[in-house]
């Protein structure tokens, strides 16, 4: 039991360490349509036209299960809207599917049984996410002093660290 207690605990450790030393990576995930969800009452030419989708991100396709499907069909049955042989069904049957962005292009998706016709279509054009942003030159012309810098890289990671070793230790005791 404490052999467990105590892999359990440099595990929690390590997680704690890795956590404060990588850098954020958020995905977002977009609703489709808003708060009308995959419906034949949006324009989603319009709805998509004022977001960045990037790799890595998500499509939440929220409908009528028992009328309305989600289709990946190529450019021309996109146009045209032709379901007959889609690339991919994302349809589980729920009513709630989740298509995710992992490929940089253009992904075409329609509603099948007509519902294309009456506008249920939308072109989802994904980007690679952008570089991080470079750091701002300094104005001062003195380069950083060795404790701001020590503190911000090292002493604060260092510090969680130390504190997560030292809880696991008086645990044990």
């Amino acid at each position: 039991m404490e052999g467990l207690r105590r892999g359990v605990l440099l595990a929690a450790t390590a997680l704690l360490f890795a956590a404060v030393m990588l850098p954020e990576v958020a995905a977002v995930r977009y609703i489709v349509g808003s708060s009308k969800g995959w419906s034949s009452s949006v324009n989603y030419t319009i709805w998509a036209q004022d977001k960045k989708f990037y790799n890595g991100d998500w499509l939440f396709f929220v409908y009528d299960r028992n009328q309305m499907n989600v289709l990946e069909v190529n450019q021309t049955n996109y146009e045209n809207c032709i379901s007959d042989h889609p690339l991919h069904n994302w349809t589980t049957g729920a009513g709630r599917d989740v298509v995710p962005l992992n490929i940089t292009k253009t992904f075409y998706f329609i509603s099948g049984n007509g519902f294309c016709f009456g506008g249920m279509k939308v072109a989802i054009h994904v980007l690679n996410p952008p570089p991080p942003p470079s750091a701002s030159p300094m104005k001062s012309s003195s380069p950083p002093s060795l404790p701001s810098a020590f503190r911000s890289r090292i002493f604060v990671p260092a510090l969680f660290a130390v504190a997560a070793v030292w809880d696991s230790l008086l645990l044990l005791l």
